[in-house]
């Protein structure tokens, strides 16, 4: 072992080197460890010292890697990379979770699109999705965080509206050209506390449409029989932005039916109050 090791440097050296050899220049190296242009040339002198070689060769206007400096510099690079990987790995600050529920149309039509974001804002989080089955579920679980359907005022929690609820007709393009009057088509209802197709027909005073073919326990189930040709949904306009962009659904009137309740993101408020919630907020608003 002693004789493998006669060589190895100083870690501290290696890391000047480095940084001398990406930068091209010892007095940006200096800036960037902390160091004075003249701590960083002694240390490249005690390493060139103890490797027996000359790393760099040093002009008036600057210093150029040798070509015995030039082929160490990708080994060094790879090295002190493994070793920073391995420390994060090893010895990083454990994940802890976040625990967030919410509907399965939330999770599926609103959350998952937006990972990327959440996964941006907590970095040292594991976030732990539930679903909410039934609203006594809220009360059971004890998330840490929860998005809730309403008008935001649950006692005993702090509630932000993340986004208001707006409903609209739509259906695909080969069930609305089969018909000449998407009036008469086959409705899907989704059961829940959203309004429906009797409060359409009562806004726009029609007669009572044809009564549902179907009807759902939620959202994210009544646009998949939606988007299967089964009937027009009375959908919700940012659930399905994305079957409305792709074009799988569209919509058949630009009449809407707005609802006072929203969803919104919810946490005890008996708990402290982290930066975590302003940024879940942040991400899960953001327009996937």
């Amino acid at each position: 072992m002693a004789e493998s090791t006669a060589l190895l440097p100083s870690l501290e050296w290696v890391r000047v080197f480095e940084a001398a050899a990406r930068q091209g220049s010892f007095t940006a190296a200096g800036r960037e460890l902390g160091l004075t242009q003249a701590a960083v040339s002694q240390r490249i002198r005690h390493l060139e010292e103890r490797l027996g070689v000359s790393l760099f060769e040093r002009q008036a206007r600057g210093v150029t890697l040798s070509l015995q400096g030039e082929a160490w510099l990708p080994h060094v690079q790879q090295a002190l990379e493994r070793l920073t990987h391995s420390a994060d790995s090893l010895f990083a600050a454990p994940r802890t979770r976040l625990s967030l529920m919410a509907s399965v149309s939330l999770i599926e039509l609103w959350i998952v699109p937006r990972l990327a974001e959440l996964q941006a804002v907590l970095p040292r989080r594991q976030l732990l999705l539930s679903t909410m089955h039934r609203w006594p579920d809220y009360a059971q679980a004890e998330a840490d965080l929860d998005i809730r359907f309403g008008e935001g005022d649950w006692p005993g929690r702090e509630s932000q509206r993340l986004f208001g609820e707006v409903l609209a007709p739509m259906a695909t393009p080969a069930l609305l050209a089969s018909a000449p009057d998407w009036r008469r088509l086959p409705r899907i209802a989704v059961a829940g506390p959203r309004l429906g197709w009797r409060e359409w027909d009562q806004q726009r005073e029609e007669e009572p449409g044809p009564m549902p073919v179907v009807r759902l326990d939620s959202m994210v189930q009544a646009l998949r029989a939606a988007e299967a040709g089964a009937g027009v949904l009375l959908g919700s306009l940012p659930l399905c932005a994305a079957a409305l962009a792709s074009g799988r659904l569209q919509r058949v009137s630009q009449e809407t039916l707005p609802m006072a309740e929203g969803n919104w993101l919810t946490r005890c408020s008996d708990r402290p109050a982290g930066r975590e919630f302003e940024q879940v907020l942040a991400a899960l608003r953001h327009e996937g």
